[in-house]
């Protein structure tokens, strides 16, 4: 006999339900967008967010935008800046909010990254390493005990002598292919020159949005890597993680050479094996600073003379065993050409693109770039 009440089991489909967020969360999120894109202005980020609660009623009576900001210092996201005379100098976020934007930019960027445990980078050839790949091979001279596979061993005993008169020989023993596990010392260049504003096109707040997710996925997924980041305008400077919300563009044109100078010699310091440099970049290079300390420049088409400088500099780059990948935000034929020669100098890579996908982009060519073996 059956019973009726027993119960069924099975799939229930209901309409989605976003999670709930509470008041502050929700402001939060839109509060990190708008500091990112203000370069770190607090009150130029709360005009935007007045604004948009106008428009999209974002709070109620209950809870408003002066309620959020007393949070966001109840909780230490930004703090008063208090002058030498002992006068309120404006308000500013702090590192708290430094770290929720890198992980927010992350989340955007990269979210459908899994986070392993230790991190570290496998390399195209296997061999003796510490990374298992369920790949087995016959047992050599000179292979480490503790890399043969027991069980599997085991297996081939049984099957080449029998159950009855077990033994166990050389010939049997198998061995876990295992990959070794690399460091990577990645420079990030930024090009800051003015033309990354130009055209009524915000270029620059998407860089640094990769730049914040780069920082953050290797500070987390893989903490033995390093990342510098450095700005490339007239000049070539380096900046910490720490600064890159307030990252501005400036009056500037481009010296790539000054630029790929400072990263190389950055790189020089590294004792990892695996370097390679990033570059993002939307214009020409037309300016390089001579021995002088004048800067020559040319914002008109292509200068051979700063052109070639580049050229050496990717030729320098190759043979320290540096790869250059290129992200060039820009489809000119002409500045596409450039890209290539540079990259053919360089025997890199580069990547022609917008601003859609870049971080994606530079986050899978990171992941083949440092699956390579340490040698030596």
């Amino acid at each position: 006999m059956v019973n009726k009440n027993t119960s069924r089991k099975g799939f229930v489909f209901k309409k989605y339900e976003a999670p709930n967020k509470s008041p502050f969360d929700t402001l939060f999120e839109i509060f990190k967008e708008l500091i990112t894109h203000t370069s770190g202005d607090f009150d130029e980020a709360i005009d935007w967010l007045r604004e948009l609660d106008k428009e999209y009623k974002l709070t109620t009576s209950e809870y408003t935008i002066d309620d959020f900001i007393e949070d966001l210092k109840k909780k230490g996201y930004v703090r008063e800046e208090i002058d030498p005379d002992g006068n309120s100098g404006g308000t500013t976020i702090t590192a708290k909010t430094e770290r929720a934007i890198r992980q927010q930019a992350l989340d955007q960027i990269f979210g459908n990254i899994k986070r392993s445990g230790q991190g570290n980078h496998k390399s195209k050839s296997p061999g003796i390493g510490d990374e298992h790949t369920g790949d087995f091979r016959n047992y050599q001279f000179g292979d480490s005990l503790d890399k043969v596979s027991v069980t599997e061993s085991l297996k081939n005993a049984q099957i080449n002598h029998g159950i009855g008169n077990f033994s166990l020989s050389e010939d049997d023993l198998v061995v876990e292919e295992t990959l070794h596990k690399s460091q990577m010392s990645t420079v990030l260049m930024i090009d800051i020159s003015h033309s990354m504003i130009l055209y009524g096109e915000d270029r620059i707040t998407p860089a640094k949005k990769v730049a914040m997710a780069l920082a953050e996925l290797i500070t987390t997924r893989y903490p033995k890597d390093t990342l510098d980041i450095l700005v490339f305008g007239n000049d070539a400077w380096q900046i910490e993680i720490k600064e890159l919300p307030y990252l501005k563009v400036g009056p500037y044109h481009t010296n790539t050479v000054a630029g790929l100078q400072l990263a190389m010699d950055l790189l020089r310091r590294k004792r990892n094996t695996n370097k390679q440099i990033f570059m993002i970049t939307d214009g020409k290079p037309s300016c390089v600073r001579m021995p002088d300390g004048q800067y020559y420049k040319d914002s008109v088409g292509l200068n051979p003379f700063i052109t070639n400088k580049c050229y050496a500099m990717a030729q320098q780059a190759r043979r320290l065993h540096i790869p250059i990948t290129t992200f060039m935000i820009a489809q000119d034929d002409y500045l596409m050409q450039f890209v290539r020669e540079f990259t053919y100098a360089n025997q890199g890579k580069a990547f022609y693109t917008g601003l859609k996908g870049l971080g994606e982009m530079i986050f899978e060519d990171y992941e083949t770039n440092r699956k390579k073996r340490i040698r030596g």
